[in-house]
Order: structure tokens, then C-alpha cells, then sequence
């Protein structure tokens, strides 16, 4: 059963009576939060948005100059604050739809960027000399140290350090368009 203030009641809600406008919130909360859950079709948002409602009225009180009747007030009030929201959860629904198509633009461009450098890398390691390439990729693929390196193909360590060092020369100047990209795929490879 819904009740409404009668209009004296109303007045002592506007100026401030406590127990007016508690009686006032019981008697209208309900009606009020179905009213906004229809709306929104959420029920914890349709109870604040009510909440908000019945603040901003005591907060309000002594400023306003209401010319309807209370319940009148509380359901256009109601209305507003649920539209409000509802408006800006669309805004908020087109800005994270917009992020949601930049995001996998810039993820497809770097796949697109990553495939590209991952095939001149190749085609410059097939470039290299051959024990250039060896220690190279024993080095970076394997992540062998030096001393393993040497071991591993018999030769000297300063041999390896040299074979790296010209791999290295000779990856830069061929691959100096990537190279800030080609840190990055190393370190991660």
C-alpha cells in the first residue's frame, strides 16, 4: 500500500523535519525503486539511484522550492537520475567499444609488424656467414653462454666472441630499419 504525505506533511519534509521525511522514505522507497528498476533493469542501481534521490532532497531541503506534491517531486527526481545514468552508460558502452576496435587494430598491426621483422631476421640470419650464424643462434635461440659455445663446437672462446661480434655488426646494418623492435623480439625470444 502505497501512502503519499499530505501537504502539510510535505512541508515539514521541505523544512526539515526528520521524522516527516523518514516517514516520507518508507512510504515511497519501494514504489520509487520498482518505478527505477523498470528502467534500468538493475537492481543494486535502481536502489541507489533512489538513495541519491532522497539525499539530494535533505540535502537540498531548505534551498528548494518544490511546487508539486512530494511524490510527484520523488518520481520525476527518480526519472531524471535513472535517464541520466542510462545515458551514460551508452556514452560508456561507445567510448569502451571504441577502445575495444583501437585496441585490436594496434594488436593486429603488431602482429602484422612482429611477422614482417621476424622474416627479415631470418632472411639476414641466412645472410650471415655460416659459423657467424652458428654462434649466433646458439647464443640468442639456445641462450647458451660463450664458454658452452665454444665447447660445444670446438673452438676457442675468443673464436665465439669474435664470430658474435661480427653476427652482431653485420645483424645492425642490415636490420637498422628494425632495430628498436629487434630488442625487444630478442629479449622475449
Amino acid at each position: 500500500m502505497e501512502v503519499t504525505l499530505a501537504k502539510s506533511e510535505n512541508n515539514l519534509v521541505y523544512s526539515g523535519h526528520e521524522s516527516a521525511f523518514e516517514e516520507a522514505f518508507k512510504n515511497n522507497f519501494k514504489a520509487l525503486h520498482a518505478y527505477s528498476h523498470t528502467m534500468l533493469q538493475d537492481e543494486d542501481m535502481a536502489e541507489e539511484i533512489v538513495q541519491t534521490v532522497f539525499l539530494k532532497l535533505w540535502e537540498n531541503r531548505e534551498r528548494m522550492a518544490i511546487h508539486t506534491s512530494l511524490r510527484a517531486y520523488l518520481y520525476k527526481s527518480v526519472y531524471n537520475e535513472s535517464l541520466n545514468y542510462l545515458k551514460h552508460q551508452k556514452v560508456q558502452r561507445k567510448y569502451m567499444a571504441e577502445a575495444m576496435v583501437d585496441y585490436k587494430q594496434r594488436q593486429a598491426d603488431d602482429v602484422t609488424a612482429d611477422n614482417e621483422l621476424r622474416r627479415q631476421l631470418q632472411a639476414a640470419l641466412k645472410q650471415l656467414p655460416e659459423k657467424c650464424r652458428t654462434v649466433f643462434q646458439l647464443s640468442r635461440f639456445e641462450e647458451l653462454r660463450y664458454q658452452e659455445i665454444a665447447d660445444r663446437l670446438g673452438i676457442s672462446l675468443k673464436t665465439v666472441e669474435a664470430h658474435m661480434g661480427k653476427a652482431l655488426k653485420l645483424l645492425r646494418l642490415q636490420l637498422a630499419d628494425f632495430l628498436p623492435s629487434l630488442i625487444i623480439v630478442l629479449l622475449n625470444l
